[in-house]
């Protein structure tokens, strides 16, 4: 039985759509590959660093279950992206009221910004420490990077996409390598990898873990990921809409494990490299590029570790101007040609970057990388909710909606993100 009435509907079929046709998987990976170098942007890398040098691997749990939250929720974005031919943005535009619709794209924007400081400042740490420019020039180089990644695609979407996977893989290479040399305690990343209330109790550690989960499960990731696959059902047919969710989630899980890993290697690392030996102040990149070579006892755990950080925050860039373009174009219908988008959201970080390293260098900046994290966190409600509101919505999904099991995991990990910000507020008013 037909479950979709769309398909018995021509007049509310995709504008072009016509009869589904094969296609290998592989064509779904580029939209998975967009939103996960979103999951390993400097700003995961300030929060995992952060972490497991102050906390060794009690944080690691925090990271697995961040992870799985942002599969969770990402398979949720898709899917209604999927099924409903519209993304989150433009849902909400046509489901709230004026207000409401202004204030959301208002707090999109400041996660954008926010996640594009972050990348400004982790290119210009891995500027520096590969070339020895200043954090002030890395600032301004890192601009024209992102313009450079956006120029591939005026050779189409997937030489931009071939170059993101590229640049992943590289990563994660990078870190399989970082792994063998720093030779981490497995038992205790066993051990950490299990809560613990401490979690709740410890402003410090209440304060990074509100970081990695505003690191890991990005507000507006969620807008991109309907936004990049709407259109993959050419029709709104059952089978049709069956087989490109199989396709997405399919690029949304490959791509999102990959991210996951390098999430967890990084924090395995600081732990075993700083936790480990008593550096348990490192905080920022630079004192842990400097540290990193002479305690593992290779040069190339600090070639490989800058060079990862560039490669994360070039692939990052792109992430945010075309979420910036998703928010934008969804709650205003406004339209701008990506160069403008990347333009005005690196105009906009780009102040904030040169204020931090202009007034307490490689400290302000790790500061203000995790700042933008926490910022992350404190939004992600607004998307969250929506999102499950509508993916459950009988009117809107069909037979399609979610129910059962996964909506109840949807509403707690919810509720996870509501009471962790709530415990973060908590213990910032009375600290």
């Amino acid at each position: 039985m037909n479950t979709n009435p769309f398909a018995l509907d021509p007049s509310r079929r995709r504008p072009g759509a016509g009869p589904a046709r094969p296609a290998g998987r592989l064509r779904f990976l580029g939209a998975g590959a967009l939103i996960a170098v979103g999951y390993m942007d400097p700003g995961n890398w300030a929060t995992a660093l952060a972490g497991g040098a102050s906390y060794g691997y009690a944080l690691l749990s925090v990271v697995i279950a961040s992870s799985l939250m942002a599969m969770l929720l990402q398979w949720l974005s898709s899917r209604l992206g999927v099924v409903t031919g519209r993304d989150l943005a433009q849902l909400c535009r046509e489901r709230t009221g004026p207000r409401v619709t202004l204030f959301l794209w208002m707090t999109s924007e400041i996660a954008i910004i926010a996640c594009d400081v972050a990348e400004v400042v982790g290119s210009a740490v891995a500027l520096q420490l590969l070339f020895g420019v200043s954090l002030t020039a890395g600032v301004l180089m890192s601009a024209v990077g992102t313009f450079a990644m956006l120029a591939l695609q005026h050779h189409g979407q997937r030489t931009l996409e071939t170059a993101v996977v590229a640049l992943i893989l590289f990563v994660g290479l990078c870190f399989v390598i970082e792994l063998v040399l720093a030779r981490p305690d497995w038992r205790a990343a066993l051990t950490g990898a299990a809560p613990s209330a401490e979690l709740l109790r410890n402003a410090g550690m209440v304060w990074l873990a509100a970081g990695i989960l505003g690191a890991t499960v990005m507000p507006h990731n969620l807008y991109l990921h309907s936004a990049l696959v709407k259109t993959h059902a050419l029709s709104c047919s059952d089978a049709d809409i069956a087989a490109a969710l199989r396709g997405v989630n399919f690029g949304t899980f490959s791509a999102l494990s990959l991210a996951f890993v390098i999430n967890a290697a990084l924090l395995i690392v600081s732990a075993a490299v700083f936790y480990a030996s008593g550096h348990r102040t490192v905080t920022d990149l630079a004192d842990a590029h400097r540290l990193i070579a002479p305690i593992v006892g290779s040069h190339w755990a600090a070639i490989l570790f800058a060079a990862a950080l560039l490669a994360c925050g070039l692939s990052a860039t792109v992430t945010g101007t075309l979420a910036g373009q998703a928010v934008m174009e969804g709650f205003l219908r406004i339209r701008l040609p990506r160069w403008q988008r990347a333009l005005l959201t690196r105009a906009l970080a780009i102040g904030p970057a040169l204020v931090a390293v202009g007034l307490f260098g490689p400290h302000g900046s790790a500061q203000l990388l995790v700042a933008s994290q926490v910022v992350l966190s404190l939004q992600l409600p607004l998307a969250v909710v929506p999102l499950i509101r509508f993916a459950s919505d009988i009117r809107l999904m069909h037979g399609w909606r979610l129910r059962g099991v996964p909506l109840v995991l949807a509403w707690m990990c919810a509720g996870a993100i509501i009471a962790l910000n709530g415990a973060l507020i908590w213990e910032t008013a009375t600290g």
